[in-house]
């Protein structure tokens, strides 16, 4: 476990989003008071010090102005956001000249959703992985080709260089730091205490893609999973599916890897696992109620899918995202 307090400078760029600074800024803030002690020293530094207009008009104020010299460099850090024009304006690019000149000195840089395209004009992306936005993906790897950009999941690592997709990803690229620091407990308590959704992993996709699919979601979509859940505790072989809303087995089945990417199997994996999470959160149903209601068998397959789709246990999930019973006033 980490023990010594790494000093942590976010470096914010002018129309930075809020939540490219302000998420992991809170995730490391957070770990500091878990831990009861200051493992995370944090400082902001920007171009336009002591002020910068986010990207929505709240201005963030106390920002110190990028230092030429330091005699002790930082342990992190974090490009919090910046920006995809070519060429870059120049507080951004104050930044970039900045990387160039001390980045050989830092342990561990990090970029947040578009600051990626800082680090990439800095020539700190050449020959590795590295993620940024969904919408710009495409626009990173055409920019910086010797970059081998994916678009694989939420966050990245390639050695000392970690780069996040967009917005909300900088806040699971924060807790994946604290998790390496000091230790899974520690992350996950960080994330109860902010009240997060999911802890998501680095490997989960962006959320991009099932809004996408849900934006061109067809009419017949719609009846199969309408089909689905109204049969959910039952046996939903292929045959079954198919018959209930009027087509072929092969038909079905091609359909759905066409317009959703999966097969129907994982399609009913899919809504069984969304409706166990519904039941966890809005009922007290046993967990052996809310499998068979699922149709996911017994508790080990229910403790087995949320564990690899969501990265928690059922228990854990009930105990984070169901509401509370009010106390009885005495």
């Amino acid at each position: 476990m980490q023990s010594k307090t790494k000093h942590t400078w976010f470096l914010v760029s002018p129309q930075a989003g809020i939540l490219d600074v302000a998420g992991p800024w809170e995730v490391l803030g957070h770990a500091n008071d878990i831990l009861g002690r200051e493992a995370y020293a944090l400082a902001a530094f920007s171009p336009v010090a002591p002020v910068a207009r986010t990207r929505y008009g709240l201005v963030l104020a106390g920002l110190r102005p990028l230092p030429k010299r330091f005699d002790l460099a930082p342990d992190l850090v974090v490009v919090a956001g910046g920006s995809t024009l070519s060429p870059l304006p120049p507080e951004q690019k104050a930044i970039v000249v900045w990387l160039r000149r001390h980045h050989e000195r830092i342990a561990t840089l990090v970029s947040i959703c578009v600051g990626a395209f800082l680090l990439g004009e800095a020539g700190l992306l050449d020959g590795r992985r590295a993620t940024t936005h969904w919408e710009f993906i495409h626009e990173l790897q055409a920019r910086f080709p010797a970059a081998r950009v994916c678009d694989e999941g939420i966050h990245v690592r390639d050695g000392r260089i970690w780069t996040s997709a967009g917005l909300t990803a900088g806040i699971d690229l924060a807790l994946a730091l604290v998790e390496e620091d000091h230790g899974h407990a520690v992350a996950m308590a960080v994330a109860k205490r902010m009240v997060l959704f999911l802890r998501r992993s680095g490997n989960q996709a962006q959320f991009s893609e099932p809004l996408r699919r849900q934006e061109k979601e067809p009419p017949k979509l719609r009846d199969v999973a309408a089909f689905v859940l109204s049969h959910l505790d039952a046996s939903l072989p292929v045959e079954r599916i198919a018959a209930g809303i009027g087509m072929s087995p092969r038909s079905l089945s091609r359909y759905c890897r066409e317009h959703f990417h999966e097969s129907p199997a994982e399609l009913v994996r899919r809504l069984r696992v969304d409706e166990a999470r519904r039941l966890l959160v809005e009922t007290s149903l046993p967990v052996k109620d809310i499998t068979a209601r699922a149709g996911l068998g017994d508790a080990s397959t229910l403790w087995r899918a949320f564990t690899q789709t969501l990265g928690v246990t059922p228990a854990e999930y009930r105990a984070r995202f169901a509401a509370q019973p009010e106390s009885t006033p005495v």
